[in-house]
């Protein structure tokens, strides 16, 4: 078998864990495998390297922002590769331009392009062990480029695709996905399987287990996942097709991000074209725009309001001091102490009633509704941000969730 595994940065945080990560990827290489490992900077290094920048300067160079953080993984891998070889096994590591992960020109946040595995593929004919830097890339121009917050997830499902690997495994520091933050809500349960729909909406909505891009690419390329932990070897959870997984239960998660801040555009002339401009002056900043609500047309004009991560703020704000202007808009306001709840289910396609079911838990608890949107398999709810924690346990309790991890089976 060809195994691609991943290990986050509380997994190879200090030398201890480098070396027990070391002894864990071994374990696979001696079962009979061949293994490419992917891993995160260690611990807070990423933090700490964005903490100098600041330090430094307010407005960085994309380019050297970029130069400077793909370092981080070079330590790790190095140090993961030092840790295997002094266990006597053949190793070499690879930053992921040498291992032929080519990227978009898009800075802090590229997206793959392309994967070039020969070089891969000729360290593991030699019997080498290859471990890769995650969250980096090459662009056209041979710049380093990173691909964004847990970037290092989507750079071993990449990895695994190109391979064509049997599996890629997900180590993190918790045994795998479960029905909500079960630091938040104790009582949650771990799923034994989820599907590539579940997990992408709950992923995309913030539950931090895994990268929406890396369940994108496992989807597309039918990459079977397994989210474990790095700590033990209980089985975690496989990520999968829908038509694989059970069909019977209408929720299978609740998830909530408080990375979201919420701005409203007052009394926006109703013309033609106008949403465009003014999403298209967001796009231009990269500014990644979530739910969007437009209020009832009154006076022949009305209100737009949509949600961006708290990172991205500061350049929607200048955005919209732009194209306030521009269209005519009376103003615009905007609001940090927002948060968005979300249940996500594939059985909620042909199960009527469930956002009602949702909203009388909100309403049950006084929690107000500010924004809403819905899919086939997802209803999300921008509310207070003082006030996730009572929503994920209403909703969990609501839904019975903690029944999920005796009666789901993979």
């Amino acid at each position: 078998m060809l195994v691609v595994q991943k290990y986050g940065g509380s997994s190879v945080a200090d030398p201890e864990r480098i070396h027990r990560v070391a002894r864990r990827v071994i374990e696979c290489k001696e079962a009979g495998n061949d293994v490419v490992v992917v891993v995160s900077a260690m611990g807070d290094t990423t933090d700490d390297l964005i903490d100098l920048v600041k330090k430094i300067t307010d407005k960085p160079s994309d380019r050297e922002y970029d130069m400077l953080l793909s370092t981080g993984e070079q330590v790790s891998i190095a140090l993961l590769a030092m840790a295997i070889h002094s266990y006597g096994h053949q190793v070499i590591s690879l930053t992921g331009p040498q291992a032929g992960i080519k990227t978009n020109e898009v800075y802090n946040k590229a997206k793959i392009t392309n994967i070039r595995p020969q070089r891969l593929q000729a360290e593991l004919a030699k019997g080498q062990i290859v471990v890769v830097a995650g969250f980096q890339g090459i662009n056209e121009n041979d710049d380093i480029t990173t691909l964004g917050r847990g970037g290092s997830d989507t750079t071993a499902v990449a990895l695994a695709a190109a391979l064509k690997a049997d599996v890629c495994e997900i180590f993190t520091d918790v045994d795998g996905v479960y029905t909500t933050d079960p630091r938040m809500v104790p009582q949650a349960q771990k799923l034994d399987s989820i599907s590539y729909d579940e997990m992408l909406e709950l992923a995309s909505l913030g539950a931090l287990v895994l990268q929406p891009r890396a369940v994108e690419f496992a989807k597309h390329y039918n990459v079977l996942l397994h989210v474990r932990s790095s700590f033990n070897h209980n089985e975690g959870t496989i990520v999968k097709g829908v038509d694989q997984v059970e069909k019977e239960r209408v929720v299978s998660g609740i998830a909530h991000d408080l990375n979201v801040a919420k701005i409203a555009l007052f009394d926006v002339p109703d013309q033609p074209g106008i949403a465009s401009k003014v999403f298209k002056v967001l796009a231009d900043a990269n500014v990644n725009v979530d739910m969007i609500v437009q209020s009832t047309m009154r006076n022949d004009s009305n209100d737009i309001s949509f949600t961006c991560p708290h990172d991205d703020l500061k350049k929607a704000i200048e955005a919209m001091e732009e194209i306030t202007k521009t269209i005519g808009a009376k103003g615009f306001s905007y609001d940090e102490e927002v948060a968005k709840v979300s249940i996500v289910g594939a059985g909620m396609v042909s199960n009527p009633g469930v956002a009602a079911k949702m909203f009388e838990a909100l309403a049950d608890e006084d929690v107000n509704i500010e924004m809403i949107a819905t899919s086939e398999i997802k209803v999300s709810c921008i509310i207070k941000a003082s006030q996730v924690k009572l929503a994920v346990l209403a909703l969990h309790n609501k839904f019975e969730l903690e029944k999920l991890g005796s009666s789901v089976k993979s």
